[in-house]
């Protein structure tokens, strides 16, 4: 079958949107435990992965599509060899992977050094240095600065795409009513404890409510029609989000492209990852107007008990988990309306940067 795609436009009461939660299998489909590893994200990769050879049914003769890919990096030496090389193994069909920039922002590791080993390597891939430590929205911005291919991509420093994620993406951008585009993220962490079943859950509502709301995250591709999104911002995706919609382009989700990544693995990382990420949206609601699809409450409610499942999890753990979001919820709304806290610079999430451990 062809690439299915879900956008912007589409309602809730389409029929169709049960059945495309479970393409590739159903949200309940079991990924290998402690995927972590070299074999188990190996493993991972290969049961998420959707074939472009198999499935695509576009014409040939189609003009490709550059684009150039983004990776805004901060002291991320554990993931940086495996996502540079996940992304030069990429097999593409209609897309051309131009060029790849990584923003090295007040790197003390060996980040650096490890991407002038990949551009000795591949004349695609540019390395830019920030000497301070400034948010993600500056680094995006230093990005734009230096690119002008038509399609512009952002991809997480930790996280790792499967080998057809870049082609289903940007092969998107063939629409030209598409302004921006958002993959699929898969967490690699183990179902089996209260943190990796929390992680799992919260993707796994972000995927339903994607397929009928189209909500970027982790891995975007956008046309490039601006020049700059706004510095205080900590949601880089949500502060493009309105850019594109307000010049009459559509988002859309794109469940094929799937991206790999880490949950927090302690409660203490859980709260400071949705802390930061629900202040960002708050920020981005009160200052542009906007309002990404999951700050809605009450459809999130109302999609997690629709999907509940009896097992012992959903009695043990899924009411705490309840509990726990709210209170970061809260928390966010302190940071930004009592305290002001800037939501731009946030301490690292440590827990989320082991997406491979050695074996």
């Amino acid at each position: 079958m062809g690439l299915q795609r879900t956008n912007s436009h589409q309602s809730d009461s389409e029929p169709t949107r049960a059945e495309l939660a479970g393409e590739k299998g159903s949200d309940s489909e079991s990924f290998p435990a402690g995927t972590n590893t070299q074999s188990g994200v190996r493993q991972l990769v290969q049961n998420v992965s959707t074939s472009i050879e198999e499935t695509d049914t576009r014409g040939a003769g189609r003009e490709m599509i550059t684009c150039c890919i983004g990776i805004m990096a901060y002291n991320e030496e554990a993931n940086m060899p495996h996502l540079l090389e996940a992304l030069l193994a990429q097999k593409t069909k209609t897309v051309e992977i131009d060029q790849i920039i990584v923003v090295a922002s007040g790197c003390s590791d060996k980040t650096e050094s490890i991407v002038q080993d990949f551009v000795t390597r591949d004349s695609r891939i540019l390395l830019l240095t920030q000497a301070s430590r400034e948010g993600k929205a500056s680094a995006v911005n230093l990005l734009m600065a230096n690119t002008k291919h038509e399609v512009v991509v952002l991809q997480s420093a930790d996280t790792i795409p499967t080998p057809d994620t870049i082609e289903a993406l940007v092969s998107s951008f063939a629409d030209p009513e598409v302004g921006m585009a958002g993959g699929r993220p898969v967490p690699t962490n183990p179902r089996d404890t209260f943190m990796g079943y929390g992680v799992h859950m919260l993707w796994e509502l972000h995927h339903k409510i994607a397929l009928a709301h189209p909500k970027m995250g982790e891995l975007i591709a956008f046309r490039n029609i601006f020049r700059q999104i706004p510095y205080v911002t900590a949601v880089d995706e949500a502060s493009i989000e309105p850019l594109i919609i307000g010049q009459g382009l559509k988002l859309i989700y794109v469940p094929e492209a799937v991206v790999l990544n880490r949950g927090p693995a302690t409660v203490q990382d859980f709260i400071k990852q949705r802390r930061r990420i629900f202040a960002g949206h708050l920020y981005v609601k009160e200052t542009v107007g906007y309002k990404v699809s999951t700050m809605n409450s009450f459809r999130i409610v109302m999609l997690l008990l629709r999907n509940l499942k009896f097992e012992w999890q959903t009695f043990l753990w899924v009411p705490p988990l309840i509990l726990l979001e709210t209170y970061v919820r809260f928390l966010a709304v302190c940071d930004y309306a009592i305290w002001k806290r800037k939501p731009y610079t946030w301490a690292v999430v440590e827990s989320t940067k082991n997406l491979i451990e050695n074996t």
